[in-house]
């Protein structure tokens, strides 16, 4: 029988390292719940608050795991602390676990961020929106710097080529304001054969490809709902880095591309992920 038609095999599976320790799925999940209500700064904050609280403050996840879901929720496109949350409940208790994780992280801030947007265009605009987002925006760059700075010492520590890539990529992301997508994946094409280049390749996944691109030409729908469901997926799919990083590109597409919203009204979409909990990734629901 196999582990995912047994029940105990696949708990054991997935069950806490007993270096941890061992708490209840529900209170696991309740601590991404209160982040999700009361964490702001962004994407490299909220993944800097799961480092101190479930690795150094409850010893709840093991500091090697930790680094493995930061590392590969950096390696994929889409929002870092989302996803990093999502690979700890994975650990924790498998797709069951990572699947109410995501949920209880996320649905904070949604609610709050429909209620702005409702509010938002019943009146017009809320121009205390932006006031209050300059006004706390001290405070959440000294968060994002803290976190950031931890998280640099963490994962790169004292490997001179791994700072090398780093210090590489800082100056032509600031320099270009944009990711060069070849770039990044040099980087780690060049740390893969410097020290992890495996010794044998996995054998080819003989799955199919569901959703070919050819498949989205198919749906035809009339309006901009369509086209803003296509394009916030293909921002899911592509842009890599964080919540932080997907907003260049928002503003590409959203504003100068297909003119759904003006300059003040991006503005104010950040605006409103920054002034509410969770990830600033949540600004998409804003802009829907």
């Amino acid at each position: 029988m196999s582990s995912e038609a047994n029940p105990v095999v696949h708990s054991l599976k997935h069950a806490p390292k007993p270096d941890v320790k061992q708490v209840p799925l529900t209170q696991f999940v309740g601590y991404f719940l209160w982040l999700g209500t009361v964490g702001f700064g962004g994407p490299i904050a909220l993944a800097g608050h799961m480092q101190q609280d479930l690795v150094e403050d409850r010893d709840w996840v093991r500091k090697e795991d930790y680094l493995e879901g930061l590392a590969l929720a950096q390696l994929a496109p889409g929002p870092l602390a989302a996803q990093l949350a999502i690979y700890l409940g994975y650990i924790r208790a498998g797709v069951f676990g990572a699947t109410a994780v995501g949920m209880a992280f996320v649905l904070p801030s949604f609610p709050m961020v429909l209620a702005l947007s409702a509010a938002y265009v019943r009146f017009g605009g809320l121009p205390w929106m932006q006031g209050m987002f300059y006004g706390i925006g001290a405070a959440v760059i000294g968060i994002i710097a803290r976190s950031a700075f931890k998280l640099t010492k963490l994962t790169i520590g004292k490997d001179k080529l791994l700072w090398a890539v780093f210090l590489l990529l800082a100056v032509s992301t600031a320099w270009t304001s944009q990711e060069i997508i070849w770039l990044f994946l040099l980087g780690g094409v060049v740390n893969l054969f410097a020290k992890a280049f495996p010794n044998r390749l996995p054998p080819r996944s003989t799955i199919p490809l569901l959703l070919a691109p050819a498949t989205f030409a198919a749906f035809r729908a009339g309006g901009t709902l369509l086209p803003i469901f296509l394009y916030f997926a293909k921002a899911g799919m592509f842009v890599f880095g964080s919540g932080l990083a997907v907003v260049p590109f928002l503003y590409g597409g959203v504003v100068e591309g297909h003119h759904w919203l003006t300059d003040h009204q991006f503005v104010d979409a950040v605006a409103v992920a920054m002034i509410t909990p969770g990830p600033v990734v949540i600004t998409v629901a804003f802009i829907g």
